[in-house]
């Protein structure tokens, strides 16, 4: 059914729009739609689902296993052998083929059955308001104009440009490659903002980290921004392999010059030697049938069949036989950064107080590693710390442990967080350090708070500490910085630095750590917390700088690959800054320059192909662009592996000789 849009549907830069403006053009209110009109417009824009190719039955999986020139070949010879009388040599050779085409069968229905389809990644279920009532109906129909609510959690069931947010946050890592969740607020975002930077826009598929908002659906289906991608998937071109081209030809040139002998041979005998033409038929049908290496496509398909089984036991699954030969004739692999080549886990990993610095060693949400204090004139690493001997940092560590709202929990020997990452990052720092979150929070009471807000840029607390009221407060260092009139050191308060601090919030930023502030002051007289009691005079405790780190395997296969002779290549969509120390930090070879989606955009496929070889390091791409990039590649002769674990990697992965997707 034709899909007729709502009044400047398809135009709206909905990111962009005011949220009545929206409203106003879906023809729908902050209490959400009838029921009478949602099931009309149901009708007209069809259910909130993505489009899918059907799955190919059994028997066309067993057929395609056929289709290649040596397969059609040995079909051949073992008619030619039937017809000459040659039964056990026609049986031997349908044998061989028909085992040929089962192992490929077999294989393939496993691997099909193991890839997850990307439909799936909609919300089953949704609340909204119809009627005016808050009700819960099936994901699929839900329409635009319809107003949705939701909270830590869920999965987002349809592009939302958001109406209402409450310490809102959404992890986006898979459809744009953010790394931290993303912070959203209800105010218009430029036009040409990047996809990762519309923080007015809640995307169908992310997961809710943190908080509740109420939605206005703008998009559903194939007209979000994963629609757009299963799109992109669904219309592009798959290639052979290298190997499946290489034996095509040979096959072709085989046929040719066997079927050229035998007709020679035929025509020689016939013509020159005058012998009877039909014994020279069946000499030349006998001649093309011995010709034929009946043994190739059986040894390429088992060679490949025991790479594959050696993969599975390495639990790589490979879908097809002949992209494990393609394995070995890589020049380049790109790959995508957030949970493939770092851990997905944000981690703490320097922290600068009045006039101290201190590094934190350990990866990951495990709260194992030392902190040592930074000597730049010592000759030798430091010796871990003990927390005693540093009142600054415990009271720092405290603070960022008491404003905050994240929990350390372990299940099944492993850590994890619940709550947002960053905050968590900031719990395991401080269980590093040996302090015992729980019974800390409980020795030391919140009274009152002000939950983080994107508008505000912080989040505030009121707790009894040292048996007095004070304000603690998380957030932005720009924004505490102008709010904080002191800073502590070790020697006490003192007038705060602007300057020194800029210079080490800068210092951090640049080595692609995002940066929190720590600050706190006494408590109002008042009994509630508001706004206004904190926006001056607050003492700036320090700065912590966390990072997504890389993984240690994922360096060791960086170092291998260039010993190798292999180019890795970071594809993104998270920013330059923190692309580029990561690529730096893992050990690619060309990290003097990084270039953004925005330049890829503005390039023509052939500038593209010309820096395409020189830069190793691509931030804030987009799916276009990763199929873009990888196209160039192959225009340029390389082969082509693309790997990655996030729904924005599918349309490159299908286009590169090798597409490698990342999961349990």
């Amino acid at each position: 059914m034709a899909k007729t849009p709502l009044p400047n549907e398809t135009t709206a830069a909905w990111h962009s729009t005011d949220t009545d403006e929206a409203i106003s053009s879906l023809q729908s209110s902050t209490t959400g739609l009838s029921s009478q009109e949602a099931e009309s417009r149901l009708k007209t824009h069809g259910p909130n689902r993505l489009q899918q190719e059907q799955a190919r039955p059994w028997y066309r999986r067993f057929l395609d296993q056929f289709n290649n020139i040596l397969m059609l070949i040995l079909i051949v010879a073992a008619v030619a052998s039937a017809l000459l009388g040659h039964h056990l040599d026609a049986a031997a050779i349908l044998g061989v083929v028909v085992i040929i085409a089962l192992i490929g069968f077999i294989q393939e229905g496993k691997a099909e059955q193991a890839i997850q389809s990307i439909r799936n990644m909609l919300s089953p279920q949704a609340t909204v308001l119809r009627n005016g009532q808050r009700t819960v109906v099936d994901a699929e129909t839900v329409v635009p104009g319809d107003v949705v609510l939701i909270e830590s959690g869920d999965r987002v069931p349809a592009d939302l440009r958001l109406i209402e947010v409450k310490r809102f946050c959404t992890d986006e890592a898979a459809l744009t490659g953010e790394s931290i969740p993303v912070d959203k607020q209800t105010h218009p975002v430029s036009t040409d903002a990047d996809l990762a930077e519309r923080s007015s826009i809640a995307y169908a598929s992310t997961i809710v980290v943190q908080g509740t908002a109420k939605g206005l659906v703008v998009a559903t289906g194939t007209q979000t921004e994963i629609g757009k991608i299963s799109e992109l998937v669904r219309g592009v071109e798959q290639l052979k392999t290298p190997l499946l081209r290489q034996l095509d030809r040979a096959g072709s040139m085989l046929a040719f010059f066997i079927l050229g002998a035998a007709a020679l041979t035929a025509a020689v005998g016939s013509f020159v030697h005058n012998q009877p033409l039909d014994e020279m038929f069946m000499a030349a049908v006998g001649l093309a049938v011995a010709a034929i290496p009946e043994g190739l496509p059986a040894i390429v398909t088992i060679s490949l069949a025991l790479g594959v089984q050696r993969m599975a036991k390495r639990k790589a699954i490979i879908r097809r036989l002949p992209a494990v030969e393609t394995l070995g004739s890589i020049s380049t692999i790109f790959s995508d950064k957030t949970g493939t080549l770092t851990r997905n886990e944000m981690t703490a990993t320097s922290i600068w107080l009045g006039d101290t610095q201190y590094t934190i060693e350990g990866t990951g949400f495990n709260p194992e590693g030392n902190i040592r204090q930074v000597d730049a004139d010592a000759q030798s690493k430091p010796s871990p710390i003990t927390i005693e001997d540093h009142a600054a940092l415990s009271h720092f560590l405290k603070v960022a442990s008491l404003c905050n709202d994240a929990e350390l929990a372990q299940s099944d020997g492993s850590y994890h967080i619940v709550g947002d990452p960053t905050e968590g990052a900031l719990i395991v720092a401080a269980a590093k350090a040996g302090f015992e979150i729980q019974p800390l929070r409980e020795r030391h009471p919140r009274l009152d708070a002000i939950p983080f807000e994107s508008e505000h840029k912080y989040m505030a607390t009121v707790n009894e500490l040292d048996g007095k009221h004070r304000v603690l407060v998380k957030g932005a260092p720009d924004r505490l910085l102008e709010m904080s009139s002191h800073t502590l050191s070790q020697e006490g308060l003192s007038p705060i630095d602007r300057s020194q601090w800029e210079a080490r919030i800068e210092e951090l930023s640049s080595q692609g750590l995002r940066v929190l502030a720590i600050a706190e002051m006494a408590s109002p007289d008042s009994q509630s917390l508001d706004h206004e009691h904190i926006q001056q005079d607050l003492t700036l405790l320090g700065i912590i700088g966390l990072l997504d780190p890389p993984r240690e395997e994922a360096i060791d296969a960086v170092k291998e690959c260039l010993r190798a002779g292999i180019r890795p290549v970071m594809i993104t969509g998270d920013h330059a800054a923190t692309a580029l120390s990561i690529a730096k930090q893992l050990g690619f070879s060309q990290t003097e320059r990084v270039v953004t989606g925005r330049e890829v955009e503005a390039m023509s496929d052939t500038q593209l192909e010309e820096i395409i070889t020189d830069v190793d390091v691509f931030a804030r791409a987009s799916p276009e662009h990763k199929l873009r990039l990888v196209k160039a590649m192959q225009a340029k002769g390389g082969i082509c592996a693309m790997t990655g674990d996030g729904v924005n990697d599918g349309p490159a992965l299908k286009r590169a000789d090798v597409g490698v997707a990342m999961g349990i």
